[in-house]
Formats: C-alpha cells, sequence, structure tokens
C-alpha cells in the first residue's frame, strides 16, 4: 500500500493506463536566431490551436470555472511580456527556441511557486503545461492524446496537467493517480468537479506499474494498492459500492439547515475564486459565500481591472446567490503576489511585508476602485465585505474611512446602494485575535483564516519542508486563538467565521462547533459531508469536547480527543 494525498474522494478499480511523456530534452547549441523566431511564432499558433481544441471537447463535461482555465491558457500563450522574454531570450543567447521557452517560463512559473497561497502557487503549474506544449511544438515532438482512451483504466502519472484532466472521459477514465501535485491544483479542482476519484502527492509510483496492472485507488483515504489479491478486491468493491450510496443519500441534504441534534444553528458556505464558482456553492447546498478571492480578477489580467469589470463580477455574484449573504475579500495581494503590471519593492520576507491591506492604504488610487465597485453591486445582493491581513484596529478604521467616503461619492453620484453592507476583517494575524474583543467594538464580523493563523502563530514557513512539522491546526496554541476570537465577537454580538481550509475538515468541525464558530466556508464539495456530519453531532457534547482541547499540551492529545469523541458520536 502506497499513501499520498486524497484529492478527489471516491474510490476506483481497475487497469492501469501509465502515461510516460516525451522528453523534451535537448542540448544547447548556437541556433540560428531567424529560424528558431520563426520556429517560436508557428509553435505559439499551433499551441493555441491545441488549448482552443481541448476547450472545445471539454464543453459539456467540465463547468464554466473549468473551461475558463483553458482561456487563462491561451492568455499565457498571447501575454506580449512572455513572448517578448523568450524573443529576447533566442536572441541574447542565440538559443534554440525550445530552451528559451524553458528558461523564461521557469521563471514565471518561479514567481508563482514562491507565492504564500496555496492557491497561487499551483497556478504555476498552469504556465508550465503551457510551456511544455509549446517546447513540444518547437521540438516537433508529439504529446499524448488522452481522448483516445477507450477502455475502463486509472491513470498513473508524474503529473497531470489541466490541459490533460480536461481530456479525461469518465465513462473510461476511472481515477488518477499522480507523483505530485496537491488539493488545490487545478487538475485536483477538475477531478472532484468530474468526480473522478484521485490521489495525488504519492510519490515514485511508475517505476512500480506497466500499463494493464490491476490497481486499486482509495481516494478516501489516500491509499494506493499495488496488485490486489482477490480478498483485497472484494473488500474494496464493497467499499466502493458503499461510498456510491453514501453520496447518493447526501443529496437529500441540499436543502436542509446545518442544524445539530439539540438546536445549534451553524451556516455552511462556499470559498469561490470566480463568478463561475457560485454554481457549484448552489449545487451543493451553500448557505452562502464566505469568502470570495477577488485577487483572481486581478492575477488574471494584464492591466489593473477597471471599477466596471469588478463591478460586472461583484453583481454576478450577489444576484446569483440572492439573499444568501457574500463575503468580498479585498485585493489581498502583494509581495508575495505579485502583478506583471505592477511594481513591488524587493522585500526580505514578503509573507510579512508590503500587502494586503498594508498595500491598499498606501495605494488608496487603486484601492478606491474596487470600494467604489463593491459599493455599486451591494445592490444586488447581501453584501458582507472583508479586509485581509489587518494587524490593528487604526488599519480597520483607515479602511472603513475609504469606504464610508465612495459610499457618499457614489450616492451623490445617483448611485444606488445598500444601506445594510457588514464591514469585517480577516483573523490571521496573531495579534488580531487576541484584541479580538475590543476590535469587535468596531467591526461587524470576523472571518479566521488559518491557513496564515497557523504559520505566523508557529513562526513556521508552510511551504518550508523543513519545518513542515510545526504547520498544526490542531495545537492547543491555534484552538485558544479560535477561541479568544470567537468569544470576543460574541461579547459584542457580533458573528464569526472561518475560510482556511480547517473550516471544511472532518476533523476540525466539531472542535469548531463546540467553540461557538458561526460560520464554515469550504469548498464546494466539503458542504454536504459537512452538514451531515453537523445535523448528527450534538453541540452540548462539542463544547465540552472544545474545552478538553483547549486544555492539552499537544496537538497529537487533541487529535486523540477529537477521534475518539466521534466514534461516540
Amino acid at each position: 500500500m502506497k499513501q499520498g494525498i486524497a484529492a478527489s474522494a471516491g474510490i476506483a478499480i481497475s487497469k492501469v493506463y501509465k502515461l510516460e511523456k516525451p522528453s523534451l530534452e535537448v542540448t544547447p547549441v548556437t541556433a540560428n536566431v531567424e529560424v528558431e523566431l520563426a520556429n517560436l511564432d508557428s509553435a505559439l499558433e499551433a499551441t493555441k490551436a491545441d488549448i482552443r481544441t481541448i476547450k472545445q471537447q471539454s464543453i459539456g463535461r467540465l463547468s464554466e470555472e473549468e473551461i475558463a482555465i483553458f482561456d487563462a491558457h491561451i492568455a499565457v500563450a498571447e501575454d506580449p511580456e512572455f513572448i517578448e522574454q523568450i524573443t529576447q531570450s533566442i536572441r541574447d543567447n542565440q538559443s534554440l527556441a525550445a530552451l528559451a521557452v524553458q528558461s523564461v517560463s521557469e521563471m514565471f512559473a518561479g514567481m508563482f511557486d514562491a507565492m504564500e497561497d496555496e492557491y497561487f502557487r499551483e497556478r504555476a503549474a498552469d504556465i508550465r503545461d503551457v510551456a511544455y506544449r509549446l517546447k513540444a511544438h518547437t521540438l516537433g515532438v508529439s504529446i499524448p492524446n488522452l481522448t483516445l482512451i477507450n477502455e475502463e483504466v486509472i491513470i498513473v502519472a508524474n503529473d497531470l496537467t489541466p490541459s490533460d484532466t480536461a481530456q479525461l472521459n469518465k465513462q473510461f477514465v476511472k481515477g488518477f493517480i499522480t507523483e505530485i501535485g496537491g488539493r488545490t491544483s487545478h487538475s485536483a479542482i477538475m477531478a472532484r468537479s468530474l468526480e473522478i476519484p484521485a490521489v495525488v502527492g504519492i510519490g515514485s509510483i511508475l517505476p512500480e506499474v506497466k500499463t494493464g496492472d490491476t490497481i486499486i485507488l482509495d481516494a478516501l483515504e489516500g491509499h494506493v494498492y499495488l496488485q490486489p489479491d482477490e480478498t483485497l478486491l472484494n473488500e474494496f468493491e464493497t467499499k466502493r459500492k458503499d461510498y456510491a450510496d453514501y453520496r447518493e443519500s447526501l443529496k437529500v441534504l441540499v436543502d436542509k439547515p446545518s442544524i445539530t441534534v439539540d438546536g445549534r444553528h451553524v451556516e455552511l458556505a462556499g470559498n469561490i475564486g470566480t463568478p463561475e464558482d457560485v454554481d457549484a456553492v448552489l449545487e451543493n447546498g451553500g448557505e452562502g459565500v464566505g469568502l470570495y478571492r477577488t485577487e483572481f480578477l486581478y492575477m488574471n489580467a494584464t492591466q489593473l481591472p477597471s471599477e466596471e469589470d469588478q463591478f460586472v463580477a461583484y453583481k454576478a455574484v450577489l444576484e446569483k446567490m440572492g439573499d444568501k449573504r457574500v463575503v468580498i475579500r479585498t485585493l489581498d495581494i502583494g509581495g508575495d503576489k505579485e502583478l506583471s503590471y505592477l511594481k513591488f519593492p524587493h522585500e526580505l520576507n514578503p509573507f510579512l511585508g508590503y500587502r494586503a491591506i498594508r498595500l491598499c492604504l498606501d495605494r488608496p488610487d487603486i484601492f478606491r476602485v474596487q470600494l467604489r465597485a463593491l459599493l455599486r453591486a451591494s445592490a444586488y445582493g447581501t453584501l458582507a465585505v472583508m479586509f485581509p491581513m489587518v494587524a490593528t484596529i487604526q488599519e480597520f478604521r483607515q479602511a472603513k474611512a475609504l469606504f464610508d467616503e465612495e459610499k457618499a461619492n457614489l450616492l451623490n453620484e445617483g448611485h444606488q446602494v445598500s444601506d445594510s453592507i457588514e464591514l469585517g476583517i480577516m483573523v490571521e494575524i496573531p495579534a488580531t485575535a487576541v484584541l479580538a474583543e475590543r476590535i469587535a467594538k468596531e467591526v461587524d464580523f470576523f472571518s479566521i483564516g488559518t491557513n496564515d493563523l497557523i504559520q505566523y502563530t508557529m513562526a513556521a514557513d508552510r511551504m518550508n519542508q523543513n519545518v513542515s512539522y510545526l504547520y498544526q491546526p490542531y495545537n492547543p496554541s491555534i484552538l485558544n486563538l479560535i477561541k479568544m476570537t470567537i468569544d470576543g465577537a460574541h461579547k459584542h454580538g457580533k458573528w464569526v467565521g472561518m475560510c482556511g481550509e480547517m473550516a471544511g475538515e472532518t476533523m476540525a468541525v466539531p472542535v469548531l462547533l463546540g467553540l461557538g464558530l458561526d460560520e464554515f466556508s469550504m469548498s464546494a464539495t466539503s458542504i454536504l459531508p459537512a452538514r451531515k456530519l453537523v445535523n448528527e453531532l450534538s453541540y452540548e457534547a462539542m463544547q465540552k469536547l472544545a474545552n478538553q482541547c483547549l486544555t492539552q499540551a499537544t496537538e497529537e492529545e487533541v487529535i486523540e480527543l477529537i477521534k475518539k469523541e466521534i466514534d461516540l458520536v
């Protein structure tokens, strides 16, 4: 048995399709510049044609969100700066087009790799996807065509690009396993959309399998079984059927409230990055949007998005959600998330530097445009605006002052603006959690961003493998900060949500419920399993569990307590 990361839940039993892509290794030589420039031009056209074909094949099988990924890929292939850098590399180094594509794409992908947010780090895979196809065309090498698969298989690969995943026909592809990758990669997101079981980050497996081998993929536990015997096959066939029955049974909860056996109601909302993501939230019974990451509007653009562009995006989300609350986070970018069209200062530690609300307050010309768009959109739904990475009450006051100024300006201009917009902050800096009771007097809500709160509290960069053991969501210090935040807000009648990864984890839901969390915001596919769990729990019992967890000394002790309690429920 091999252990990986369960990226898209399910169980599959089938034959292996071993995906081995051709090597694109090339020896550096002095090249004819004009020939290579012409080669690059034709390769770019061929690459764009490929992407458009894959996009067309995806219509009807993927959501608008997934299909939009290929618009982003075409944008990469058409990006003037990307092309100019490759062209310049060819000219400066008398380089083969393939080598220039390789070096420039790695430079761009490296920028995304260095970002703090896991979602953005995974976007490096998109650049490498386009670059691999582009490099292959410059070398005249064919890439495997997964659309030709016509029998039931489980794909085993080093990695699957978004282009690969979009070609998968779930009639035949029953699952996939990759040596690298994470839950937030585009391929994992697409797998969840297609409801194809997937285990990623399993480490070296390709040398151990060959096409035609029988394999079991357990994407509930993240396990893969090679060459299973008859007993194991029968055991997992039963598990596969039981899981299918379980997923079907969850559908009855779509329109049900999230309420404990003793009457405690909580809100289960969805995290989104684009307006297209709203459909999945609603289909899975989401009671709101707990986090709309507006930075995608900026990351996917070649210049600062206009007020009108932003207004249209925000309005679309609010209209789709109707009377359900939508929490929109203002621009969370800077330092660690660079934009090609916006200059940032070089920083030794960008994670703790010039970013998020710090950037916005320093650049009111950018911030005011977003605030105006949000205010105009507020007339079309139930809007809550959240400021990220707030460390002091002064920062919130400054942001609120700009918000109020733009609201007055818009009303004077004759625009409609809602009178019931909630203003809150993300709690992701320990200092904010410690002062939550005092800050709560002035904000309408808190939303806890656990991804950053954990790494800042533990002083451990979660991207650093050497200290990854310190990324501990269930450490009692983290739980006590969460409790401090919730109690501080509740003392002044304010609600508290959580939009970090922790909110959707089965292990975390019981203790967060017991700590008094009001809103849990998570990926759309996690909503119904979380609702089923909430509906089976006793709030009173979970309060006792949470209080016990707060007094433990280690994360391991907390996890043991939670497991014991879940077994008893």
